[in-house]
C-alpha cells in the first residue's frame, strides 16, 4: 500500500511539473511574440509585459506575470546549474548553496514587485527592513552562525556532497549541504539533519584511501613459512579478483597469537565507500586460497584422536617466506594497520 501511495505521489508531482513547464513555455512564447499578436496599447499586453511603458494595467494579470517570470527564471537557472554539476565529482555543495540563494532571492524580489504593483512604497520598506534586520540579527545569531558555517564548509572544502563523513559517531554520506543545515544519510537510509554550526568534530573518510583489514587464523601446527611462501605467489591474484582494491593487498605478518590459532593480517587500500565490501571479498578469496592449498582454519573443537601431521616447509619455501615477509614490510611501510573503529 505504501508503494502504491509513493507511485501516486511521484506521478502527481510529475504532472504538476509538466503543467508548470507548459505554462512557462506558453509565457515565453507570449513574451517573445506578443507584440505581434496583441495591440501594444491594450490592457492585457500592458499587464503581461511589465517591461513595457507604464500605463493602465490589470493587477491580477500583472501579478501572474510576475510569478511566472521570476519563478520560471529561478527554476531555469537552478536546473542549468544542476545539469552542469552532474559530471563534477567535487563542487556540488557550491551548486546547492547557489541554487538556494537563487531560489530565495527570486522569492524576495517577487514579493517586492507584487507589493509595488499594489502601489506600496518599496523604498520605505527596504529602509525599514534594514533597521528590522539589525534588530532581528541580534536575536538570530544561531541562524547567522549556521549560514556562515555553511559557507566556510563549502569554500574551505571541508567536505562535499557525496563524501563519507563521521560526525559524533554517525557515519554516512553527505546528501545535501544547505545554507543552514547539512543532511547525512547512513547505510540504512536514515537521514540525519544537523545545523552547520554544530559540525565541529568531523572525520572526512573520502579525502584519502581507506584501509581494509583482513585477519585470518591458521592452526598452530601449520607451517607459517609454508603459508607465507604460498601467499607470495598468490597475492597478485587476490588483487585481480577484487577490482575495488587500489593498493595491495599486503601481508603485514602475525597480528596475534590467539588461544587456538595464529592470526595473520593482510591489508589493502580502497575507497571508503567500498571498504567493507573489500574486506568481505578478501575474506572470501583467502578462504578459497586456503582450501586450495589445504591450509586449515581452526575452530573450537575437542580433540579425541592423535593430531595430524602437518606439512613442513621445504628449504626453498623457507627462503621464499623470508624474502616475501621482508618485501611486504617494505611495500606496506607507509600503510598504518592499527585497529579501526567500525561504525
Amino acid at each position: 500500500m505504501k508503494i502504491g501511495n509513493k507511485v501516486v505521489t511521484i506521478t502527481f508531482e510529475l504532472v504538476l511539473k509538466c503543467i508548470a513547464f507548459l505554462i512557462l513555455i506558453v509565457y515565453a512564447v507570449l513574451m517573445a511574440f506578443g507584440r505581434f499578436m496583441f495591440n501594444p496599447m491594450s490592457v492585457f499586453w500592458r499587464s503581461l509585459n511589465f517591461f513595457g511603458n507604464a500605463g493602465e494595467f490589470n493587477i491580477v494579470i500583472r501579478i501572474i506575470s510576475y510569478i511566472i517570470f521570476f519563478l520560471g527564471v529561478s527554476w531555469i537557472v537552478r536546473f542549468a546549474l544542476r545539469q552542469l554539476a552532474k559530471p563534477l565529482k567535487k563542487g556540488k555543495a557550491i551548486v546547492d548553496i547557489t541554487c538556494s540563494l537563487v531560489k530565495y532571492t527570486a522569492l524576495i524580489v517577487l514579493l517586492f514587485f507584487i507589493l509595488k504593483s499594489f502601489g506600496v512604497d518599496t523604498t520605505a520598506i527596504l529602509a525599514g527592513i534594514g533597521i528590522l534586520g539589525l534588530i532581528v540579527g541580534l536575536g538570530a545569531q544561531p541562524l547567522i552562525a549556521d549560514i556562515l558555517a555553511g559557507l566556510f564548509i563549502v569554500f574551505e572544502k571541508l567536505f562535499d556532497v557525496g563524501d563519507i563523513i563521521v560526525v559524533d559517531g554517525f557515519r554516512g554520506t553527505v546528501k545535501e549541504i544547505g545554507i543552514r543545515t547539512t543532511q547525512v544519510i547512513d547505510a540504512g537510509g536514515n537521514i540525519k539533519i544537523m545545523n552547520n554550526a554544530d559540525l565541529k568534530s568531523i572525520i572526512n573518510m573520502t579525502n584519502q584511501l581507506s584501509l581494509a583489514i583482513c585477519d585470518i587464523s591458521i592452526e598452530y601446527g601449520e607451517s607459517l613459512e609454508r603459508v607465507e611462501a604460498i601467499m607470495k605467489d598468490n597475492l597478485p591474484n587476490i588483487k585481480e579478483a577484487i577490482p575495488d582494491i587500489k593498493e595491495g593487498p599486503y601481508y603485514k605478518g602475525v597480528a596475534e597469537l590467539g588461544d587456538s590459532a595464529v592470526i595473520i593480517r593482510f591489508v589493502a587500500n580502497c575507497e571508503e565507500g567500498s571498504k567493507y565490501q573489500v574486506e568481505r571479498d578478501m575474506n572470501r578469496q583467502f578462504k578459497l586460497l586456503f582450501d586450495k592449498y589445504n591450509i586449515n582454519i581452526p575452530f573450537p573443537q575437542i580433540v579425541v584422536n592423535q593430531p595430524i601431521d602437518h606439512e613442513n616447509a621445504t628449504q626453498h619455501q623457507q627462503q621464499e617466506a623470508h624474502s616475501f615477509v621482508k618485501q611486504q614490510k617494505e611495500l606496506s611501510k607507509g600503510i598504518a594497520d592499527g585497529e579501526v573503529n567500525n561504525f
